[in-house]
C-alpha cells in the first residue's frame, strides 16, 4: 500500500479557509457578546474581557428631599451606590476632581452640616441636621464589578429605536426581491436553453452584456420612469412593488447568466423522453429543471437576498427613508449618526441585521453540495 500524501496545493487551501473562518469568526462572536453587555462594561473593558471581573469609575446621584426620613432629630437619605449593579466598592469620593479621595467605611464632612458613608456592598448613608435639598448630590465610586450580560440592549433597540419595524421593512423588501427574480431567471434560462425561437443567441448576447452596466447609471433613468408611471396612474412612486421590480431587473443579467449555463448542462437524453411521453415545455421545466436546479436555484437566492438585505442605495432611492417603509439599513445609518457614542445600542442593532442572513445561508447551503443529479437516471 502507498500512503496519500497530499499536496502543498491542497495544505494551502485549506489553511487558507480556516484563516478566512477565523477571521470571520471572531468578530462577529465578538458583536454577539458586546451586545449582551452592560453599557458601562462595555466602556470600561474589551469583549474578550468579558467573563473577568472589571474595575469601572460609577457616578451616582443621591436622591434630593424627596427621599429623606427623620431619625433622632437627624435627616438621613440611604441607598445604594452601585445602582444594582452588583461588586464591591474599594474607594469613593464626592468630588470629581477626586473620585477616590476616601476609603469604605470612612465618614466623610461633605459641609453645611452633611456627612456622608459609604460601605464596601455600596450602601451608603448621608445625615443633615438640617432638611436636604431638592437636588441630590454626586457619589463618585471606584469598584470591582463582575461580569454582567443582559437582553436589555435588544429590548431597547426593537422597541424604542424603531429597529422592529425597519426589521419588518427589509423582509418585505428582500423576500419577494429574491423569489421573484429566481423564478423569472429560472424561466429564461430554460428557454434561453432548450427552446428554440429566432435571436436566441443575440437575446442571451444583449444579457450577458447587461452584466457590465453600473446599477448607478440607470438609477435616475428609472426613478423619472416611475415618477411618470405615478403621475398618469395617480399613484406614489416609491412603493413596495417599485423596489421589488428595481430589484428584480438589476438582478436578472446574472441570474440568467448563472441559470442557463447550468440548465443547459443537463443532460438531453432527460428532455427527450419526457417529449415522447407526451410533456410540454411547462410540464418539463416544473417536473425536472426545477428540482434538478434546486442546488442553483439555491446559490442563486443565497447571493441575491443578501444583497437585497444588506442594500442602502437602492431601498433609498426608490422606497425613501420615512418611518413606514425605511429599512434596516438606513435605519441603522441613522443609528450610527445619532448614536455613535452607545456601543450597546449598534452592536445590538448590527448583529440584528446579520442573523438573518446567517439563517438564509445554513439553512440553503445543504443544496450547494448536493449531488446535481442523484437520482434523475437509473439503469435498467
Amino acid at each position: 500500500m502507498h500512503s496519500h500524501k497530499k499536496s502543498p496545493l491542497v495544505w494551502f487551501s485549506h489553511i487558507t479557509v480556516l484563516l478566512l473562518v477565523i477571521l470571520w469568526t471572531i468578530p462577529t462572536f465578538g458583536l454577539l457578546v458586546t451586545s449582551l453587555r452592560d453599557k458601562d462594561q462595555i466602556v470600561a473593558s474589551g469583549w474578550w474581557t468579558s467573563l473577568s471581573t472589571s474595575t469601572q469609575n460609577l457616578i451616582y446621584r443621591t436622591p434630593g428631599a424627596e427621599g429623606q426620613t427623620e431619625e433622632d432629630g437627624l435627616y438621613v437619605i440611604t441607598g445604594n451606590a452601585l445602582d444594582g449593579a452588583g461588586g464591591v466598592v474599594s474607594r469613593f469620593g464626592t468630588s470629581s476632581l477626586r473620585p477616590q479621595e476616601f476609603e469604605v467605611g470612612q465618614t466623610v464632612e461633605m459641609g453645611d452640616g452633611q456627612e456622608l458613608t459609604v460601605e464596601a456592598d455600596g450602601e451608603y448613608r448621608m445625615t443633615s441636621e438640617e432638611p436636604f435639598g431638592r437636588r441630590g448630590d454626586r457619589i463618585f465610586v471606584t469598584a470591582k464589578i463582575p461580569p454582567r450580560f443582559t437582553l436589555e440592549n435588544y429590548r431597547n433597540v426593537l422597541t424604542s429605536e424603531g429597529i422592529g419595524q425597519s426589521f419588518l421593512n427589509s423582509l418585505t423588501v428582500a423576500i419577494p426581491s429574491t423569489i421573484i427574480p429566481v423564478l423569472v431567471a429560472a424561466y429564461a434560462a430554460y428557454a434561453l436553453s432548450w427552446m428554440k425561437f429566432p435571436f436566441r443567441n443575440l437575446l442571451l448576447a444583449v444579457i450577458v452584456g447587461l452584466l457590465v452596466v453600473p446599477l448607478q447609471m440607470s438609477l435616475i433613468p428609472l426613478l423619472k420612469m416611475y415618477n411618470w408611471i405615478g403621475d398618469i396612474f395617480g399613484v406614489p412612486s416609491k412603493t413596495y412593488v417599485g423596489i421589488w421590480l428595481a430589484h428584480m431587473g438589476f438582478g436578472l443579467p446574472l441570474a440568467i447568466y448563472l441559470l442557463r449555463n447550468y440548465i443547459a448542462g443537463l443532460p438531453r437524453e432527460i428532455m427527450e423522453s419526457a417529449r415522447v411521453d407526451g410533456a410540454n415545455d411547462f410540464m418539463i421545466f416544473r417536473k425536472i429543471i426545477l428540482p434538478l436546479s434546486y442546488p442553483a436555484l439555491a446559490s442563486f437566492a443565497i447571493f441575491q437576498f443578501l444583497w437585497t438585505w444588506n442594500d442602502l442605495l437602492v431601498a433609498t432611492v426608490f422606497l425613501g427613508n420615512s418611518e413606514q417603509t425605511i429599512v434596516l439599513t438606513a435605519r441603522l445609518r441613522e443609528l450610527l449618526g445619532s448614536r455613535g457614542g452607545n456601543w450597546e445600542i449598534l452592536t445590538a442593532s448590527a448583529f440584528i441585521s446579520i442573523i438573518v442572513p446567517l439563517i438564509v445561508f445554513f439553512a440553503l447551503q445543504r443544496y450547494l453540495v448536493r449531488g446535481l443529479l442523484a437520482g434523475s437516471v437509473k439503469g435498467g
